[in-house]
């Protein structure tokens, strides 16, 4: 009671507040900040993600201009556009560039063609061991690339199988496969098996069916685990190292080697040009993407 009545009997300001607290205008004024913060909150965290993901691409292509003073491209020098007239000239890196690539390219064509069938298998049919088909699909992104590399280099020596291009190959393929089937398979589980069912009304045949109705609603998750083969394959370094030999070596080898005694401008050039292409890839899916929603 008796702080009740102190608190009754305190001075207070015009509009009835305690005499001391802060009037409703200046908290209006502090809080309008905070308030605009909140508003935005969702923007602002995107906004810095994305910085944050865009940052190191930024500095790659920064450094894509640097004449470094040795062999060593970690400080801004000056400003020289040498290395992306000449992207190739250091040695064995285009030569190592080509053979990723074209690794990169054969495991995904392989890749997605095998894992576009078994999703398929998986989401519209049933049979024995479905199951245990769907754990051991997942099991490649489970499993850590360590184990994967030195499991999959256990198996060619003790089949006797010569390390080099076809055992890159054959190790890509393998863990790509479980990518393509997850992106397939969530992709024709959402499919309306009504539009397969009215072009079957319509008499066509399931060839038909499948090249006219079913393979373009099946065609983003189809472009979508190709795409995700490609980048995996190409940027691989782990599982490659444990199955490449010692006279194959890929990009990402090329790399790794070359950090340790100096890593050349050209592979800055080499990385900026490959982002730029991924943008415009990807900047032309979305607009054909609108292009077509328009139309319809």
């Amino acid at each position: 009671m008796a702080d009740a009545t102190h608190l009754a009997d305190s001075p207070r300001n015009r509009d009835g507040s305690p005499k001391g607290s802060p009037a409703p205008a200046k908290r209006s004024a502090v809080l309008a900040p905070l308030r605009r913060l909140r508003r935005h909150a969702v923007v602002i965290a995107g906004a810095a993600s994305l910085v944050y993901l865009l940052l190191p691409n930024v500095v790659v292509m920064l450094f894509s201009f640097n004449k470094p003073a040795g062999r060593f491209n970690y400080e801004w020098r000056a400003f020289s556009a040498d290395a992306w007239t000449d992207p190739c000239g250091v040695a064995d890196m285009c030569g190592s560039l080509a053979l990723s690539l074209q690794i990169a390219l054969l495991s995904t064509v392989v890749a997605t063609a095998f894992g576009t069938l078994a999703a398929f298998a998986l989401a519209r049919h049933r049979f024995r061991g479905k199951g245990t088909g769907n754990a051991l699909i997942f099991l490649p992104m489970a499993m850590p690339e360590v184990v994967m590399g030195a499991s999959l280099g256990t198996l060619f020596l003790n089949t006797r199988v010569a390390f080099g291009f076809v055992t890159i190959l054959i190790a890509h393929i393998m863990f790509c496969l479980s990518f393509v089937v997850v992106a397939v398979k969530a992709r024709v589980m959402s499919m309306d098996p009504r539009l397969e069912e009215a072009a079957r009304d319509l008499y066509a045949g399931p060839l038909q069916t499948f090249l006219r109705v079913t393979l373009p609603l099946a065609a983003p998750g189809i472009a979508a685990g190709a795409m995700l083969s490609f980048a995996l394959s190409f940027d691989d370094f782990i599982i490659t190292q444990f199955n490449a030999g010692p006279s194959t070596v890929t990009f990402p080898m090329f790399v790794w080697g070359a950090a340790q005694r100096g890593v050349p401008v050209q592979v800055n050039v080499i990385g900026t040009a490959m982002f730029l292409i991924a943008v415009a890839i990807v900047l032309g899916g979305q607009i054909a993407a609108g292009r077509r929603r328009r139309q319809a």
